[in-house]
């Protein structure tokens, strides 16, 4: 009954990210050994100092609504947690949570774009970004880097860009899928172009921000030029480990605060108040305390670009943040693996999982078609393995 369902669903695509991961599901439902690289989420158990904070909610009866925008002890420690880290001060009234940084994400591009709006999409972009915008009636504008820029969009790119049409720009650093990290001086150089668009929001997605290897993260919104036209989102997903716990926020003025805050009370209401509680716990902490993750990723990312660099027709660049790799496999494009004509990374993502028993993710679902996302948030030995029989496929 296709027919009767809205046109909004039927154009809506099915995120590449969760379809290649059912897809692995299915395979090892078959009895296949199927290692999966495809989902962007931590191999480690939530700390056990969060989780005993949510117990504590437990017995302390947290079980009632929640305030839609979340609990001011909660709020107060997002607003800690961004001047600590980030140099941003931000009042209760311009924090939002949410049901994860995705909820966040949708809130304000439902609030800021009207039909016909574009929104500008620094390429690779994470996999939702586009099909959020379109929801919203808004029309995505990719904006491509390729591993020679290691994935990021020059000032000059963003200029020629924007149109009279454009409202907003998107974007995330640490980035998925590719990694790479927006520096200062690259920020400001945005910024600079935006002084001349004063009517254009930028939403800047932070929630790799603690999965650095370089030991320096830079918000946009730190810019003073930038700060009363920026929506910072981050959440506890990623750098927590606490992807099921589903707690996202944001930090913007005041007005986009209210206007998400107005669009949240008629979708989902307030956030899980047992998650609230135990993300105010991990946002007081200090960084030292999730730092072995952090160090194991670094170790990770190493491993995996060695490996990544022996196999045939592998171009990679170093991502400086994230749990990714995304190297371009574009030298395979019209030749045939085991009997599998390769046209796109779509047919080269879905050969590997046939022929490697491999789940990896096609970088036709993040605007960059001549590549693939490799995740490392696996053990060593999976990695190792998983590298192993792609290069044995490819050979």
């Amino acid at each position: 009954m296709k027919s009767q369902l809205s046109d909004r669903i039927n154009n809506l695509p099915v995120s590449a990210t969760l379809a290649m991961a059912a897809k692995a599901r299915e395979l090892k439902e078959q009895g296949k050994d199927i290692i999966g690289l495809s989902l962007g989420e931590p191999d480690f158990n939530t700390p056990d100092f969060v989780k005993e904070a949510a117990i504590n909610a437990i017995n302390e009866n947290y079980n009632s609504y929640t305030p839609v925008d979340g609990y001011p002890e909660l709020k107060d420690a997002i607003i800690n947690k961004f001047k600590r880290d980030n140099n941003l001060t931000y009042d209760r009234s311009q924090i939002v949570v949410s049901t994860g940084a995705k909820q966040s994400i949708a809130n304000v591009a439902m609030v800021l774009l009207n039909k016909g709006d574009e929104c500008i999409l620094p390429a690779p972009y994470w996999v939702s970004y586009a099909a959020i915008v379109e929801l919203a009636e808004g029309v995505p504008v990719e904006v491509r880097a390729g591993v020679e820029q290691n994935f990021k969009i020059t000032a000059e790119q963003l200029r020629a860009a924007i149109t009279p049409k454009t409202k907003m720009m998107l974007f995330s650093s640490p980035n998925n899928p590719s990694g790479s990290l927006f520096s200062e001086e690259e920020l400001q150089a945005f910024a600079d172009v935006l002084a001349d668009y004063p009517d254009i929001v930028v939403v800047s997605d932070e929630i790799y921000e603690h999965i650095n290897y370089t030991g320096k993260h830079a918000s946009i919104a730190a810019i003073p030029s930038m700060y009363d036209r920026t929506v910072t989102i981050n959440g506890v997903s990623k750098a927590f480990a606490m992807t099921g716990w589903r707690v996202g926020y944001i930090g913007a003025p005041t007005w986009i605060a209210r206007a998400c805050n107005k669009m949240q009370g008629q979708i989902t209401s307030g956030t899980n108040c047992i998650a609230q509680r135990a993300v105010i716990t991990a946002l007081e902490a200090p960084i030292s305390k999730i730092q072995y993750m952090i160090d194991a990723f670094a170790k990770r990312r190493d491993l995996i670009l060695g490996l990544a660099s022996e196999i045939k027709g592998f171009t990679t660049d170093s991502p400086e943040g994230a749990f990714y790799i995304f190297p371009d496999v574009s030298e395979w494009f019209g030749k045939t693996v085991k009997g599998h004509k390769i046209e796109t990374s779509t047919d080269f993502s879905l050969m590997i999982l046939e022929e490697a028993n491999v789940a990896t993710v096609s970088g036709d679902a993040f605007g960059a078609p001549n590549c693939i996302r490799i995740s490392y948030a696996a053990s060593e030995e999976q990695i190792v393995e998983a590298m192993r029989r792609i290069k044995e496929v490819l050979d």
